[in-house]
Formats: structure tokens, sequence, C-alpha cells
């Protein structure tokens, strides 16, 4: 495929607008949320054949609140293909199995539909969340927006691709091991994962041992992200943690901030570790202290982080016709989950142990905040790989070094349950967007998204229709 920006922005209904403009839209009367809709579900055919974000399209009768009173009502958004929407199918990026449409909400989708949000359909993802690209064993793959030769990042890769390509202004994401964070770096998009509990327990996470799994969304600004979570909140709010409200901007005070340019498991890359210092650089201008800092975390760290992805690749395969589907195959499983799930049953006794240095994990990430207020590190140890780096047909052994090599950052704060932040910071050579993650203490996502505004602020993001 020619290397090729694509992008939908035209002059219709949604124009270049975010999701906070398009709602006060709404609610002036200048635009109709059925014509946010059409418009959006045109931009979608438009680029489909170049990106392939959709697993599953209900234009016709899109999802929304009943009324109109909620912050974002009206603005044409999407689900990602492993949360229940009713009358929906939930595909989790698999064949191994053929997905029927929902019955019910899942808890979260309420909270979703709560804040006006109307639902066109599902995005498409690797298999169940497992891989860091959007790449399946036979299907199309989903594409960057910025350069159709890359990849979006994963596993909410369809979503990313998406809001970069200005399909809609917002779309929802989840994140069990970087999956709305490392697509939101890979498409120059705004993505927070919140700290664990802060939205409605997702449905996969809370069965397992240890919750990896938030949800959250991927945004072309960053007063969408704060606007969907103020908006979220007013549906549930966890009284265990800090309340967020509407965060409207910067915040006024100095931050001590802790640098991290390297990973103990992985080399940054050129491109990566000058925008990381070039981040840095811009917050000591703007009056943060900016000192250096280590994660406790190391090679022994990621190998528990693998043998519990591969238990969580395991309890796929030998539950999946008792809670997806009686019609569930696991050897029609990907290269990746099945060679996941093989490694677990190899060194399965190790597990106990494993959960055990996990949990302990929580009380080092927490460590860090005495000293530093937030950490400012890349989010992936190199830019977006190309289409078929990390496709599931690569050798089971070569594809988990290269996703160790890659995703060398971002699941400390799945297992931790701490916070983080992806911003958009600077464009490699090739052109595609690089990003800088922020991190900070359980509950304090006003933090990271004071701090987000403030370099949106000193210099706005890159337009892919520039």
């Amino acid at each position: 495929m020619a290397e090729e920006r694509v992008h939908a922005f035209g002059d219709d209904a949604l124009g270049e607008h975010d999701a906070v403009a398009l709602a006060a839209l709404v609610r002036s009367g200048e635009v109709a949320p059925g014509e946010l809709a059409a418009a959006a579900a045109a931009r979608a055919e438009r680029v489909d054949a170049a990106l392939a974000p959709v697993a599953f399209a209900s234009y016709g009768q899109p999802r929304s609140a009943p009324a109109g009173g909620a912050p974002l009502f009206g603005v044409p958004s999407y689900l990602k293909d492993n949360v229940d929407l009713r009358g929906m199918p939930t595909g989790q990026g698999s064949s191994a199995f053929r997905a029927k449409p929902a019955r019910r909400d899942a808890g979260f989708a309420e909270q979703f539909l709560s804040t006006g949000l109307a639902v066109l359909g599902k995005t498409r993802m690797p298999e169940f969340g497992l891989n860091a690209s959007t790449e399946f064993a036979e299907a199309r793959p989903v594409r960057n927006p910025w350069r159709t030769s890359h990849s979006p990042g994963a596993s909410s890769g369809g979503a990313a691709a998406l809001v970069a390509a200005g399909v809609v202004p917002i779309a929802h994401a989840n994140d069990g091991g970087g999956s709305i964070r490392i697509p939101a770096a890979c498409c120059g998009l705004v993505g927070l994962k919140p700290t664990r509990g802060r939205l409605v327990a997702n449905d996969q996470g809370r069965r397992l041992p240890i919750d990896l799994v938030t949800d959250g969304v991927v945004t072309r600004s960053v007063r969408d992200t704060a606007a969907f979570f103020a908006a979220a909140e007013l549906h549930h709010r966890n009284p265990a943690l800090p309340p967020l409200g509407l965060v409207e901007g910067p915040g006024d005070r100095p931050l001590r901030v802790g640098l991290v340019v390297d990973s103990p498991i992985a080399v940054t890359d050129g491109p990566t570790r000058q925008a990381v210092e070039r981040t840095a650089a811009r917050l000591e201008a703007m009056g943060h202290k900016v000192t250096p800092a280590t994660l406790p975390f190391g090679e022994d760290f990621s190998r528990d982080f693998t043998l519990y992805w591969g238990c969580i690749a395991f309890m796929i395969a030998t539950t999946g016709r008792l809670l997806l589907d009686p019609g569930f195959q696991a050897r029609k499983l990907d290269g990746l989950t099945t060679g996941l799930r093989r490694r677990f049953h190899r060194e399965f006794l190790r597990t106990p142990g494993v959960l055990r240095r996990l949990r302990q994990a929580e009380a080092a990430y927490g460590g860090l905040f005495r000293e530093h207020d937030v950490i400012l590190s890349p989010v992936l140890a190199h830019v977006a790989p190309p289409i078929g780096h990390l496709s599931p047909n690569v050798a089971f052994d070569e594809l988990l070094d290269r996703l160790g090599r890659y995703v060398a950052f971002t699941p400390v704060n799945n297992v931790t349950g701490g916070p983080g932040i992806s911003l958009p910071a600077e464009s490699a050579g090739n052109g595609l967007p690089i990003g800088v993650h922020l991190s900070a203490a359980h509950g304090r996502e006003r933090l990271l998204l004071e701090l987000a505004f403030a370099l949106e602020a000193d210099r706005p993001w890159q337009r892919i229709q520039d």
C-alpha cells in the first residue's frame, strides 16, 4: 500500500470541531444529533478501505442517552469491540467464535452512554486485546492514518484510527497493558488511563486475579478527555478516590517532575528520546523542576508480567466456551494468544510468586511520588512500527521479543493501578507522531490533566489535516 496520510475532515456538520464544541452546537440548536451521526457515518465509509477501523456499524440506529441533558449529548462515537452494548455483537477481535448481539449493556457501557455520546458501532482490536498492533492472522489490519504502511498501535487501534482520521472526535478505548496510551501515542492523540476504580469496573478485568483493565477514551484535545471524565463521574463516583470534577485548564503551582528516558528492558530510540527530553525542557521553562528518576521495575517485573499475560491467554482458551460462546474453538486462536497460553502452561507453577510480586509493585509505584509529583517518560521505546512487524503470524518467540522491546513503559500503570496519560509531543522523520507519558499517584488524574492542558497550550498538537 502506498504510504500516505488518510483523513476524513471536510466541510460537513462535524467540521474540525472537538466533542466539547459539537455538544455546544447541539445544545444551541445549530446542529442536530442526527446530522452529526450522518456526517460521521459518511466519514467512516470514506476511510474504511484505507484504514479498516470499524468492527460493526449501526449507523441507522445509533445508541444514545434518552434525553438531551448529558454534557456530551449528540456527539457521535464508537465503543471498542470488547464491551457489551445491547443489540451489537462483541467479537473481541477473534476468529475463534462468532459473536452474537449482546443481550444487555455492560456496566461501563451504561456509564459511557450516560455522558450523552451516541454510539455508532464497534471499533476493531487485536485478538482479546493481547497485541500492541491491531493486526490479525488472516483479516486485513487496521492502519495508521498518519502513515498507512504503519501500525496505529493497539489494542484500541480502531478507535485511535477513527479519531485521528477525523471520523469522530472521541472514541472509547480501554487499557490492560497500554491499550489506551499506545494507540494514542502512535496516532497523535490524548489518551488517559485513569486510576483503577475511577470508572465502573470493566467486565473482563474484574474476573482477573489482578485487574489490569481500565476504560477511557482517546481524543484530539485535552478538554475532550477532561469533559468525558467529568461527565462519567456524574453517573458513578468512587468514594475511595478524590473527586475529579471538570478540569478546564493548567494548574498554577510548580511541580516536581521525575524524568525517565530509558527502560531497564529496552533501548529508547533517538526520536523518542529527543521528544521526551525536549518535553522536559518545556516543562522546566514553565517553572517546573525536572530531575532524573529511576523506575523501580526491571527485568523481573517484565518476566512476571509476561507470565501473567500468558495466564490471561490461558483463561481465555479454557473458558471461551463457557463465557463467550458454546461454539468457541481454541484451535482458531491466533499465534500470539496460542504462544502465550503455551508458555503459561509450561511455567504455571511460578504463578503464586508472580501474583505476589505484582501485587507488591503498587507500593513501589507509590514510593516514586514521595519525591516527585509526576513522572515523565516515553510511552513506547520506539516509534510505531510498520504493519507486519508485530503480526500474530510472526514466530512467537520473535514476536514476544519485539513486543518487549516496544512496550517497555506502560504496563507498570496497569499492574499498580496508577493513572497515566499519553500526549502528542513531536513527529519522527517519517511523519509518525511520538507520544510522551506522564504518570501520577493514585487518584491524581486532575494533576495530569492540568499539566496536559499546559503542554497543549504551549505547543498545540500537530493536525493531520495540515
